[in-house]
């Protein structure tokens, strides 16, 4: 015979070693309901991360795991925001960083911009599949995964990651190399929440062939597994308490310089790009976002002093994040200063010329020394 659910007073009362009916546990119980409110839940801003199952090949709707997932939420009372750069499906927020043909070492490639840019607080990754189909450097697959990781965890890291497993599939090359590949998810993972990362694996082998379109992607009911398995992931991360609040997503920097913003030149991801002044223009290459490190962040990559350089007349750049002090900056007088130098973030001689490399210089409160704050990640 089925038990009754027990309240949430009375499975506390249980755990605390408390038993019986008596009326005074009875009246505990219902002094601890009437203390416990029910919780809002979390707000959630999901980026679905990978190929064209994220994308939704196969799926009468476009939609993937994604519509179902997006159900799930919904009903379970999380408000939802979905974020990529492409669009598909017939969904409501068919927001999604799904791209078909990639491998992991192609999202790897582009992850750094659009994380840093949208911050998600939930990422669902299925990426693998192609780099198993192509029968691309299988044998190093595993580690490509692990890089990728931890790039979204250093560009959201108070996201939380669900790594799903690669699905069954029907293709003779992919099928063959998907075991061995799966089997090093779990302990990818276990070495990252070692660390302190909230990610988490997910466990797609509930998908049979049965669940398949073609030999790869999965139908209406393969995707809804799917959906099922993150939801269970992120419902486990809740439970953990690891799901926070979105972080701000930042925007444009702009200057006392009327018209002019802060700018990535020609919005490259290289190391050692110039960081300019730009007549503003909306573009990534000019979307800012702070972090609680001090850190201000756009194309993936952090605001540098070159060099470590402390003098006046340092040119900034951006380069990759790696926690020196020449990458912090705090919001001083109306602008940005760099603490270890003492010094700000300048426009030389007030320029107004589109592509002036910005530099380090004596904080002096001047318009070219005044800079939209953002707020903090």
């Amino acid at each position: 015979m089925k038990r009754p659910a027990l309240s949430l007073a009375a499975t506390v009362l249980a755990a605390l070693g408390v038993a019986g009916t008596s009326a005074t546990t009875t009246a505990a119980a219902a002094t601890a309901n009437a203390a416990v409110p029910n919780a809002a839940a979390t707000s959630l801003r999901l980026m679905p991360l990978g190929d064209s199952i994220t994308w939704g090949v196969g799926s009468s709707t476009g939609n993937s795991y994604r519509g179902a997932l997006w159900d799930d939420l919904s009903a379970e009372g999380h408000a939802l925001d979905f974020v990529g750069t492409g669009r598909n499906g017939t969904m409501s927020d068919p927001d999604n960083e799904g791209h078909s043909g990639y491998r992991i070492d192609q999202i790897s490639a582009l992850a750094d911009a659009s994380v840093d840019h949208r911050r998600p607080n939930v990422i669902t990754l299925e990426i693998g599949t192609n780099d198993l189909n192509q029968n691309y450097q299988v044998s190093t697959a595993p580690a490509r995964l692990k890089t990728l990781i931890d790039q979204l965890t250093a560009d959201a890291p108070d996201a939380t990651v669900l790594v799903g497993s690669v699905i069954v599939s029907t293709n003779s090359v992919e099928e063959p190399n998907r075991g061995a590949f799966n089997q090093q998810i779990p302990g990818i993972v276990q070495t990252e929440q070692a660390a302190g990362k909230h990610v988490r694996y997910v466990d797609m082998s509930a998908l049979t062939a049965a669940d398949l379109s073609d030999a790869l992607h999965p139908n209406d009911g393969g995707y809804k597994k799917m959906a099922d398995a993150f939801n269970g992931g992120i419902q486990a991360a809740d439970a953990a308490g690891w799901l926070k609040a979105p972080a701000p997503t930042g925007g444009a920097v702009q200057s006392g310089v009327a018209g002019k913003c802060l700018d990535v030149n020609g919005g490259s991801t290289a190391d050692g790009t110039v960081a300019q002044i730009w007549g503003c223009n909306g573009t990534d290459a000019q979307w800012w976002s702070a972090y609680a490190d001090g850190t201000l962040r756009a194309e993936g990559k952090c605001l540098d002093a070159t060099g470590q350089g402390t003098a006046n007349g340092t040119k900034v750049e951006t380069w990759s994040c790696n926690g020196g002090a020449n990458q912090v900056w705090q919001a001083y007088n109306g602008g940005y200063r760099n603490p270890v130098s003492g010094r700000c973030l300048d426009d030389p001689g007030l320029s107004t010329t589109d592509g002036t490399q910005l530099v380090l210089w004596d904080c002096n409160g001047g318009a070219n020394q005044k800079w939209t704050t953002l707020p903090t990640g």
